[in-house]
């Protein structure tokens, strides 16, 4: 696969916040993903991040996503419901290798933050003084009915 010159990242789920599984609201996630590609030097030409919320429809999800975003020509994604729905609307996929799932979880990050264990080696620095800056830490302990802190 060639590199791009400009990437589409899509904030899934972005009707939805202050969640198990979206503590953030879009506008946070936002912020944090300018913050790591900044910080990784990738100049905010070269992408777009762009908010899409839920539908109920599984089965047109590629043609919502289409309604909210620039043309593209390939779809980069892991998730197998993603995979599927997107090549049955025709679109080309490509399945990128994993990259240490184990530790980069977003579910394993949430539940090290819950426990107040050191999570700030698994996020980009700009990325972990955002999150405490913004006491996101707090409110994921909170929402799960915790005052564990570190």
């Amino acid at each position: 696969m060639q590199r791009a010159d400009q990437v589409i990242v899509l904030i899934g789920s972005s009707q939805e916040s202050h969640t198990l599984s979206n503590p953030f609201t879009a506008g946070e996630r936002i912020e944090m993903i300018r913050y790591a590609l900044d910080e990784e030097g990738i100049e905010p030409s070269r992408y777009f991040l762009i908010p899409v919320p839920d539908i109920m429809m599984n089965s047109v999800w590629a043609y919502h996503v289409k309604t909210y975003v620039p043309s593209f020509d390939v779809v980069v994604a892991r998730n197998p419901l993603v995979i599927r729905l997107f090549k049955e609307a025709n679109v080309e996929v490509v399945e990128p290798p994993m990259f240490y799932r184990e530790k980069y979880n977003s579910t394993v990050i949430r539940k090290m933050m819950i426990n107040g264990e050191d999570w700030g080696k698994l996020v980009p620095k700009s990325v972990y003084n955002y999150i405490k800056s913004i006491k996101g830490d707090d409110r994921l302990r909170e929402i799960v009915g915790t005052d564990k802190k570190r």
